[in-house]
């Protein structure tokens, strides 16, 4: 099966430097598929899931803010955030969601409200990666 480069890098660093099938990650313009041969692409990248296939198989991982590039066989992910499904602690995401429900609640200001918001869809998505 054809593959292209994959790099996907954080600010803690590399996470991924390799060969993939397949990726589809959220955009802010909603979900962007990337195969071999894609042609250059450049989006903001906004708050969901992602799925790689690696080797023939499929990993998810959360996959928060950052930018996606592609430019001839090459994809470079810079993301915000990025954690395999493996590597995501349930009960901490779900004590997040918790904490941002409280937010949510207690939100003084437009500000406030839409941070609160922001830590949910972050939990959640943390929470349905680890459900698969």
């Amino acid at each position: 099966m054809a593959t292209f480069h994959l790099q996907i890098v954080t600010p803690d660093g590399g996470f991924y430097d390799g060969e993939a099938e397949k990726l589809i990650v959220r955009a802010i313009g909603g979900e962007v598929c990337i195969l071999p041969r894609h042609a250059p692409y450049v989006t903001a990248l906004g708050t969901g899931v992602a799925r790689v296939d690696i080797d023939g198989k499929r990993r998810h991982a959360a996959c928060a803010g950052g930018m996606l590039a592609v430019t001839k066989n090459d994809v470079r992910l810079v993301a915000t955030t990025f954690e395999w499904a493996e590597d995501i602690d349930a009960e901490r995401a779900q004590r997040a969601k918790a904490r941002a429900e409280e937010l949510i609640q207690k939100a003084a200001d437009k500000r406030e409200m839409e941070q609160a918001q922001a830590r949910l869809k972050r939990a959640l998505t943390r929470l349905s990666v680890t459900s698969k």
